[in-house]
Order: C-alpha cells, then structure tokens, then sequence
C-alpha cells in the first residue's frame, strides 16, 4: 500500500459512512412516500466513489451515472441540496426539477448524474478536450457501470479519447448486474477492463470494495492523464446490496450471492482495517458515524422545510 496519510484515509471513511446512511435514509423517505419518481441506490457500492474520487483535485470533473448519489458525495455535493432535490424542492441542485438521476454542480466539477445509461461517456470526453484546448491539466473521472460497456457510446467515446490521447479516467463499477441482467448473460468476459485492449489503453481490474485499492489505482490513472498520457480503464468489482431501483424485489439474484455480498462490506472492512492499522479507535468511528446521523437528519429536515417550485416556473432552466 502507497503511503496514504492518516487524514485521508480518515476522510475516505467518513465519506463512506455518510453516502451509507444519506442512501439508507432515502431509502426510508421513499418508502414513505416522501420522494417522487425512482431512485437508485449506492448502497454496498461506496468504495469504488470514494477511492476514486479522492484520487482528484477540486477543480477535476466527474461525469455520474442513475446510481449517482455516492459520486455526487464523494465529489464534495452537500447533502441537504440532494435530499431536497430528491424530495422535489426548490432548494434542490435542479431547483426540484431535476430529481436523483440529474444531480450537477459545475462549481464542484460534478457534471452530473445521468439517466441514459453510458451517456456520461460522451460528456466526459467533451470535458476532457475543453480543459486540453483551455490549457490546464484537469482530469476527468467518468463513472460507468457494466451495462454501459455495451453500448455503442462506450466504444466510440473511448476509442476517441484514446487517439486525442485525452485526460479521462473510466472506472467501470461492474456490479454484476445490468438492471437485472447478469452480465455473465451478455460477456463472454471475466474482467471487463480486457476491453480497454482494444483502444490501446492501459486497463486495471481492482476489488471494488476495497477503497484503498480503488484510490491506489485511480490516483496513478490521474496522475497519467495529468501528464499528458491519455485515457486508462479501471474496473472495480464490487456489488450493490439494494436492487436496480428502490422496490425492486431482487428475485433474479440468488439470496446466498446478497449474504456473501454482505459479508464482504466496504465500510465495516475499511473500518476494521482502519483499527487494525492503529488510524482509527471505535470511539473515533462512532464519532464519525453520529456526526453523519445529525447530517442526514439535518438534510431531511431542509428537504421537508423547503417549498416546492411554482408551477409557472416549471419551463425555467429548461434548454431543449
């Protein structure tokens, strides 16, 4: 392991543990009725965001899938803009308009969530090419999952970016099922990184659920692209524990696959890793652990306490 200091990894942590329970608590308020539309829960996947997004600077971009809430924190989104986006209102990212799949906050470099699968490929490449033609070296992490490495975007934005040599770190979270289509069902594959091949880019399959490899992997991607030396594709395998969206019985997975799943969480291993390592007391993770609860609890309570948008602003922000 690369010598990571003890602020970070603390960081890393804390980070895990509140897209934990800001994706557990919208799991309630939707079960409750309180959040329109679907969402698609992070949860069981929170190490590959993390790793990786501590792997950039403030002013690198990232372009998010549906599954976007974790990335968005990870990137440095504030939670009670989120939760009331979420929850329809107008102090949300997209002014309630927007709900979990469009979350976006140039001013943090979040591109935004993305409904189309494998739309943020594109995206990112454009980012990429602007900060080439502005002249600085910013580096763009575009987040992917595994269904989206078979569509057609996949192919021709890494191919692209490949050949302009362009500053992009795929990280490809192949949480084995694509909606509810095991990817064993449509791969003939083992490690879906084979394909960076293909495009002449380095490839790198990691555990997905270990974030200290995740950021291992990331960080010497960045610091290529950074460089000048183009695109890699990393994979990271990991799982989510909650279905494709929230009410998704799960009845395609088998119960023996979630329990082992389970047994392998990223949050519970890092933080006894974090012990055994001398980093991290439990007092010190319990702290961490109530200060996330309060966040959380303030953010509902900013979601429930702000207004709804005005019907008659509902063609406002709207650009096509």
């Amino acid at each position: 392991m690369m010598n990571i200091e003890k602020d970070r990894l603390v960081n890393m942590y804390r980070t895990m543990v509140r897209i934990r329970q800001f994706e557990e608590r919208v799991s309630k308020e939707f079960a409750s009725g309180n959040i329109p539309g679907f969402v698609h829960l992070y949860i069981g996947e929170e190490a590959s965001g993390t790793g990786a997004c501590a792997a950039l600077r403030p002013d690198d971009y990232i372009t998010s899938t549906h599954r976007g809430h974790g990335h968005v924190i990870a990137k440095g989104g504030r939670t009670d803009r989120m939760m009331a986006e979420l929850f329809g209102k107008k102090t949300g990212y997209c002014k309630g308009k927007g709900g979990s799949m469009h979350i976006a906050d140039t001013d943090l470099g979040i591109l935004g969530a993305n409904g189309i699968v494998g739309a943020g490929i594109p995206l990112a490449g454009g980012a990429a090419l602007s900060a080439r033609m502005r002249g600085t070296d910013q580096v763009v992490i575009c987040f992917l999952g595994d269904g989206a490495s078979n569509r057609g975007t996949f192919h021709e934005g890494i191919n692209l970016a490949a050949v302009w040599q362009l500053p992009v770190v795929y990280v490809l979270e192949n949480n084995l099922y694509a909606e509810k289509t095991r990817i064993s069902d449509t791969y003939k594959l083992t490690n879906l990184s084979d394909r960076a091949g293909a495009f002449g880019i380095p490839e790198v399959t990691v555990d997905g659920n270990d974030v200290i490899a995740v950021y291992e992997a990331v960080q010497a991607a960045v610091e290529k692209a950074r460089a000048g030396e183009g695109p890699s594709l990393i994979e990271c395998k990991t799982y989510r524990i909650h279905g494709h969206f929230e009410g998704d019985p799960q009845t395609y997975k088998p119960a023996e696959e979630v329990e082992e799943w389970k047994k392998k969480d990223p949050i519970d291993n890092f933080r006894k890793r974090l012990a055994d390592m001398g980093v991290l007391t439990d007092e010190d993770a319990g702290a961490i652990d109530r200060e996330a609860a309060g966040e959380i609890d303030d953010a509902v309570r900013f979601a429930e306490e702000s207004p709804f948008p005005a019907p008659e602003e509902a063609l406002e922000d709207v650009f096509a």
